[in-house]
């Protein structure tokens, strides 16, 4: 059995899976994690993503984190082959996996059937270098005039999702199909633990939650990272509140100003969280923080 927790960020993911493999542990089930946090591939990101560090993660065997380095481009098909080997991997061995994560397209790779298209070196070049000179609006209005259900569904501002939509366009003349299907087909059998908030108090939460990766030190995190290279990172480059710390560390965008447009783009990025796992069948949703909800989640696998 494959456990899946599943949410947007902020909602209390991680501590729940935790909760839960020691839950699952007391009843003789040990359990070992996969993340599918897209961001929490890299090393070093650590901050600005809120990944758990060795030492709060109770022992539990983390699968996933700490993979790639910041010049590295995260791949959704590279990471589907990786997290099912890593889930097949503690199955064979007799243990639970719990895979957990936001990164709605990475969870929907390992748990539903899906197929990608290849690449095109040379015109993701181009793509690329579009948006370095132009960002990601143009390439928006681009999408949205050949495959408008695309463009609504990806949004004018991630410029990585724009580049691979119009890559996938233009190679195969298809729309972009990286959506979750109507009837999606299970990988293996699986329990899907959601966990949601009221929108205010999760806004509330997000807007703090970014305040305090500033006290943390996430600028300083991020001055580190430029000499590993993040500046020449197609993906980790532009992850939220990297590439606004990054702007910050320019001149180019004040403290405040760097904080505040974290906030709004994790708040926008929240909504497509929700609105990506709402359509997710079979879900047994929670509230994030309500004091049964550990018990209510080790029911379900029970």
């Amino acid at each position: 059995m494959l456990v899946v927790i599943v949410g947007p960020t902020g909602t209390g993911k991680s501590e729940l899976s935790l909760d839960v493999a020691e839950g699952l542990g007391a009843q003789g089930r040990v359990a070992e994690i996969v993340n599918a946090d897209a961001m929490q591939l890299y090393r070093g990101m650590d901050i600005g993503t809120a990944k758990l560090p060795t030492a709060q993660r109770r022992g539990i065997p983390h699968h996933l984190l700490d993979v790639l380095d910041v010049t590295d481009e995260a791949s959704v098909s590279r990471y589907q082959s990786q997290g099912r080997a890593a889930i097949s991997n503690i199955v064979s061995r007799g243990r639970v996996p719990i895979l957990v994560g936001g990164s709605g397209l990475y969870v929907s790779s390992v748990i539903y059937d899906f197929q990608f298209p290849g690449t095109d070196p040379a015109l993701r070049a181009q793509l690329e270098a579009a948006l370095d000179a132009e960002g990601p609006g143009q390439l928006y209005t681009r999408l949205k005039a050949i495959d408008p259900a695309a463009a609504d569904r990806i949004g004018p501002t991630n410029g990585r999702r724009l580049v691979r939509a119009l890559e996938v366009v233009e190679m195969t003349g298809q729309p972009h199909a990286a959506s979750l299907p109507a009837a999606p087909v299970p990988w293996m059998s699986a329990v899907i633990l959601g966990l949601q908030a009221p929108r205010a108090a999760l806004t509330a939460r997000l807007d703090a939650r970014v305040v305090a990766m500033w006290a943390a030190g996430l600028v300083d995190e991020t001055d580190g990272l430029i000499q590993d290279g993040l500046e020449r990172g197609v993906t980790a480059s532009r992850a939220i509140g990297y590439l606004q710390a990054l702007g910050q560390l320019r001149g180019t965008l004040s403290e405040a100003e760097a904080i505040q447009q974290t906030q709004q783009l994790t708040r926008r990025y929240a909504r497509r969280q929700v609105s990506w796992f709402k359509r997710y069948p079979h879900v047994h949703w929670m509230e994030s923080g309500a004091s049964g909800r550990v018990d209510e989640a080790l029911a379900r696998l029970n």
